[in-house]
């Protein structure tokens, strides 16, 4: 009888625990420096494979690229158990930069998707306010947890990097497209947003969605910089990638991964990751 007792308690530790499996998202959000034969020895050719590794190793369920161009998306995209969403910020097809969001195809389905500019003219390629350098998007999707059945909405975006103008109005149009789009349904907000969390953009997103560094249960993991500049002995002080997320999911875990390989890292920007839990 005690046998059988332990092994039925056995059971029911890993039942509990499958299905807390279940009911959790890794997320994550990762800069992956656009190709260039300028980054030498940090090209992406030298550095896809560490990054396809760092994405399985880390488990990650669902999470948004930047700088992406379309061979790049290609080759994250060798990952099979991946698909995407996301289109060109130069054309809305495959030029220039992408936003994407990659998500595991047997636990989410994709229910609608779409994108947008960050620019006074959101529905058309084309730079916004004082940017001078880029076209920049947002890419969303809605989507099914296929193991809770649980709906949510997912957004991906970069911010401009020179424009001051343009990062604090992308911070108003961010919010007024989660609220047309997705309305008070379940958010998570992804991206490279170039600004830290004292600026008016960051302040006016988290007045909408949580910022997963700040009610993470368990302490914030790595350093508080997400950027590193390919320099291994980078301070990583300053915070400019992100995942917000809204009221109804609760932050088990945060952190900010430092793999590197040869003391090398496998982009300029770390990955940012946190473990949700949808209410």
């Amino acid at each position: 009888m005690k046998k059988i007792t332990f092994w039925l308690l056995c059971l029911v530790a890993v039942s509990n625990i499958s299905i807390a499996q279940k009911n959790t998202i890794n997320v994550a959000t990762y800069n992956l420096r656009y190709n260039t034969k300028n980054d030498g020895i940090n090209a992406w050719p030298n550095r896809k494979e560490n990054v396809k590794a760092l994405i399985q190793f880390h488990e990650f369920d669902i999470f948004g690229v930047q700088e992406a161009l379309i061979d790049q998306i290609k080759d994250v995209a060798e990952l099979t158990e991946f698909a995407y969403i996301g289109k060109g910020r130069d054309d809305g097809k495959e030029g220039g930069e992408h936003s994407a969001i990659f998500y595991k195809k047997d636990r989410f389905k994709l229910l609608k998707s779409g994108d947008f500019w960050l620019s006074e003219t959101p529905d058309k390629p084309g730079k916004g306010w004082d940017a001078t350098c880029c076209n920049r998007i947002s890419s969303w999707g809605e989507f099914q947890d296929l193991a809770t059945r649980k709906k949510f909405f997912f957004f991906n975006v970069h911010f401009d990097h020179q424009g001051v103008e343009a990062r604090r109005q992308s911070g108003h149009l961010m919010v007024k497209k989660i609220k047309e789009i997705a309305g008070d349904a379940t958010t998570i907000l992804t991206g490279d947003f170039n600004s830290t969390p004292d600026t008016e953009q960051i302040k006016t997103i988290s007045g909408v969605l949580n910022d997963s560094h700040n009610v993470t249960k368990q302490k914030p993991y790595g350093p508080e910089g997400t950027f590193n500049s390919f320099k291994f002995d980078a301070p990583m002080q300053n915070r400019i990638d992100y995942i917000f997320v809204s009221k109804n999911i609760d932050v088990l875990k945060y952190g900010v991964l430092t793999d590197a390989k040869e003391q090398r890292y496998p982009s300029d920007h770390q990955p940012v990751v946190a473990k949700v839990e949808m209410k």
